[in-house]
């Protein structure tokens, strides 16, 4: 029997936890404003310290890949933990980790982090389409077979994406992210209740000219909190497609650290808000 896709997971999902993302992103201050220690024993604690108080209560957790790499094989060791112990306690697992490639390495990448074999598989991974949205076909179809998503970076927050984004195509007139936001519909054309083929488009950039309207797939919204976006935020953002919208936050909750119970609770009253700003 196939695979339950990703999209209808995460409609599940969403429906019975409410639709907020919590990035685990063991940053350094973060670290530091729990009083862990800046190697991989501080890592681990403030990692499953996160898990425990997340992974039962949000629909989606999102580790950021680097924050662990950056300890080495030790570091890994731990995602590997959080992947599996997240969704252990239910919660759906979106890994952070942007890679974009071409051929046999394109591969390698959606073996390591797609396929059912791999500790380090995810329920959804974040992708850069800019060696050309066709260059994530073998990410793309592996999800596929597998019931797994992907989430394509469209129309990022930082300044330096700007001018790369918003560029027109030769002979086409829209932008590169509008072109990007096409492919990921073109993908999800047919799939009920939601296709797999998710959008990252930061909550914090405003009108944007964007059409979402044919996705039919999840659009993360990162920028929640401490970012500086708020719910209302995302209206003006996604407009009437604000239903598939999936807000994350990091360290707006995490800062409620290191106690398990504070952190939960911030997690809750940051979902509740965000599940009545979505309400159409």
């Amino acid at each position: 029997m196939s695979p339950r896709p990703f999209g209808a997971r995460l409609v599940t999902a969403v429906s019975e936890r409410g639709p907020l993302c919590v990035g685990v992103d063991p940053h350094p201050a973060l670290l530091e404003s729990w009083g862990l220690a800046q190697d991989v024993g501080g890592l681990e604690r403030f990692a499953l310290t996160a898990v425990e108080a997340l992974a039962g209560t949000v629909s989606v957790i999102k580790p950021q890949s680097a924050f662990f790499e950056a300890h080495g094989s030790r570091g890994v060791a731990v995602l590997e933990r959080v992947i599996a112990e997240s969704r252990q306690a239910g919660a759906l697992v979106l890994l952070d980790v942007k890679r974009g490639d071409i051929g046999s390495t394109m591969s390698a990448y959606a073996n390591a982090y797609l396929d059912d074999s791999s500790p380090l598989a995810a329920d959804a991974v974040t992708l850069s389409p800019f060696l050309g949205f066709g260059s994530l076909e073998p990410a793309l179809s592996l999800a596929e077979r597998t019931g797994r998503g992907v989430f394509v970076l469209a129309r990022t927050s930082n300044p330096e994406a700007l001018p790369v984004q918003t560029a027109a195509l030769d002979g086409d007139g829209r932008s590169i992210a509008q072109a990007m936001v096409d492919e990921a519909a073109a993908r999800n054309s047919g799939a009920d209740p939601l296709g797999s083929v998710g959008l990252v488009v930061g909550a914090t950039v405003g009108r944007t000219g964007l059409d979402f309207s044919q996705v039919n797939g999840p659009l993360l919204a990162p920028g929640i909190g401490a970012q500086g976006a708020s719910g209302a935020d995302l209206r003006t953002v996604f407009g009437d497609q604000i239903a598939h919208v999936l807000p994350t936050t990091s360290r707006d909750v995490l800062r409620h650290g290191p106690g398990v119970s504070e952190v939960r609770s911030a997690a809750l009253r940051a979902s509740a808000a965000i599940a009545a700003s979505l309400r159409v």
